[in-house]
């Protein structure tokens, strides 16, 4: 975030919380819903994407629409310490690899990986193995998504509002 210093408000969470159902949702649209006109949720989405609260705006793809059929998640042990600087280059080099992050416990590293199948799953673990500083992997293949509307799962606007 940047060091500006900038008040955040009720108004500001109900924005956001807009924004984050539908960031396709217009001023107005915000502004009817939470009593303040067009031009003042403007000003605050401005605001916050300034102060680096809102980063962005994303659409949602449904994985398997992009022939992402499979799914799982890899715990990663490396020989040694391996800092998260090398892990993230790592990461960056599989296409396959949608969110890493380092983690507590016995596992150096979680990876959520996308593949066209089994064997392609199977070709991108050995991608990863190959890599000298790691030690083992475990994968954890995805059956199905208990919260099928959250991003994870490739929730469609749809599919949230269904709940």
């Amino acid at each position: 975030m940047s060091s500006k210093s900038a008040a955040f408000d009720e108004l500001d969470r109900k924005i956001i919380t807009a924004l984050m159902a539908n960031a396709r949702t217009s001023f107005a649209e915000i502004g009817s819903a939470i009593g303040l006109s067009a031009t003042a949720v403007k000003r605050r989405v401005d605001r916050l994407r300034e102060t680096g609260v809102i980063t962005g705006f994303t659409a949602t793809v449904q994985p398997a629409a992009l022939g992402w059929r499979t799914e799982a998640y890899v715990e990663v042990y490396c020989e040694g310490a391996a800092p998260p600087r090398r892990l993230a280059e790592v990461v960056r080099n599989h296409p396959e690899i949608t969110a890493a992050m380092t983690v507590t416990g016995g596992a150096d590293a979680l990876l959520h990986v996308r593949a066209v199948d089994v064997e392609h799953f199977e070709e991108v673990l050995e991608r990863i193995r190959a890599e000298p500083f790691i030690r083992k992997t475990i994968s954890y293949m995805v059956l199905s998504h208990l919260l099928p509307e959250a991003p994870e799962a490739g929730a469609t606007q749809d599919a949230a509002n269904m709940r």
